[in-house]
């Protein structure tokens, strides 16, 4: 029997989706769905809610939980990654409180900035442990990664990891859909192509029976900017640099060294900046999932209709030879020619029962490779930090950072590190 593995199988909703996914679709019928948390009670549930919509769509796939990560992994053939190492308590209070005291503020701190790159360390360990458990148990497996950072993590399963890795997001599916809804325009027929970095990937082209979208999109985006509305940050970067970037405003808020600055206060509320967006998000969910839990569990039959989470999809492409189409992020194998070779880009690719293919991007317009490459080198030296164990490198991360450095000191970016090295304790590995 085949076996899917779900790692983070705590995250009970997402579950729900991808696996409802999985028992949805013809070409996954009589699959294992081996199931694995580190929350006892979390996984219990999944299991639990698994097996009401197996009975509900009558699925011929069998679920599975483990205790034991590796037996989980096993003979896998497809193994899906939802992990958060450290969780919203103690670790992401930490990556936004610590910060608050040098007076650097963020939005999201999950994909760069001082937050992300301390959630990058804290996860790559438990990532390359992984890593090597596939490496003996299921060493043919792909690997589906669901967790931020993205790019960070995605690089290091396909290097380090030695992992056949593709890194999965949900903005580049619903870049167009959003962007045309919130100018009132039509989807109906567009064609686009999107490229970069996961979380800055660029709307390169929108089209409409040949014809360009952009200078309509441009109209609406500056009068929709004469009010306030939720998308401030990206129609701004858009009218400022030419193009719209896949994430939302509150994360690019905090890539870029012109949006969230101290001398600059009023900014915030020009442009609708949500501060600390995550944390509230994170306590909204908690409370969320206790009432969710009690309504998800009322009904012995649970019904599921087949998400656009690109998994199963996947899986179904790889199983049945019938190419799909997706955004995927995978190592810069001269795909966009003026990013760097080390990089983890996202790009279009086709998938089949050969893999993941990626496609040829070329050159990005000048700009955009620029302030891809800000980012880009803040992710490296991430990894070089993780790889080498050097607290040096957090340092030069942390530095390289556009935010970051916007607003520190060199000896204030110093200082904070430590105080964050120090306040993850066992959280992190030890640097030297």
């Amino acid at each position: 029997m085949s076996k899917i593995t779900f790692i983070g199988a705590g995250s009970t909703v997402f579950v729900k989706n991808v696996l409802g996914d999985v028992m949805s679709t013809p070409a996954l019928q009589g699959f294992e769905l081996a199931l694995f948390d580190i929350d006892p009670e979390r996984l219990q549930d999944s299991e639990r809610l698994l097996n009401s919509i197996k009975s509900t769509l009558g699925s011929t796939c069998v679920i599975k939980a483990y205790s034991d990560r590796k037996e989980a992994l096993r003979g896998a053939k497809y193994v899906i990654n939802a992990i958060q190492v450290g969780a919203y308590d103690p670790c992401t209070i930490t990556d936004f409180e610590i910060p608050k005291k040098y007076g650097l503020r963020q939005t999201i701190a999950d994909t760069v900035g001082i937050g992300g790159i301390f959630r990058n360390l804290r996860t790559i360990p438990v990532m390359l442990d992984f890593a090597r458990d596939m490496q003996e148990v299921c060493p043919d497996a792909w690997f589906l990664n669901y967790t931020n950072p993205m790019a960070v993590l995605t690089n290091v399963m396909n290097t380090a990891g030695g992992v056949k890795t593709v890194g999965l997001c949900h903005s580049v599916q619903h870049c167009v859909s959003e962007l045309f809804r919130a100018l009132d325009m039509d989807q109906r027929g567009v064609e686009s192509k999107i490229a970069g970095i996961n979380h800055m990937a660029w709307l390169l082209e929108v089209k409409k029976d040949g014809i360009d979208l952009y200078p309509e999109i441009k109209r609406r985006a500056a009068e929709k900017q004469k009010e306030k509305h939720h998308d401030m940050v990206r129609f701004e970067l858009m009218l400022r640099f030419g193009y719209y970037v896949t994430e939302s405003s509150e994360h690019n808020a905090e890539y870029h060294p012109y949006f969230i600055k101290r001398n600059y206060p009023e900014l915030i509320e020009q442009l609708n900046i949500p501060l600390d967006e995550y944390p509230r998000r994170c306590v909204n969910q908690i409370n969320g999932w206790k009432e969710m839990r009690g309504k998800l569990f009322e009904s012995q039959s649970i019904e599921h209709t087949r998400s656009h989470e690109y998994a199963s999809y996947i899986m179904e492409a790889m199983e049945t030879n019938v190419p799909f189409k997706i955004g995927g992020n995978v190592m810069n194998t001269g795909l966009i020619t003026n990013l760097p070779k080390e990089a983890c880009v996202e790009v279009p690719c086709l998938v089949d029962s050969s893999g993941v293919t990626p496609t040829y991007v070329g050159d990005l317009p000048p700009q955009l490779a620029a302030l891809n490459r800000t980012n880009i080198n803040t992710q490296l030296l991430t990894i070089e930090a993780a790889l080498t164990g050097k607290k040096e490198h957090i340092y030069h991360a942390a530095m390289l950072d556009p935010h970051t450095a916007a607003e520190l000191s060199l000896d204030d970016i110093t200082a904070l590190c430590d105080d964050l090295i120090e306040a993850h304790g066992n959280w992190l590995p030890k640097f030297k």
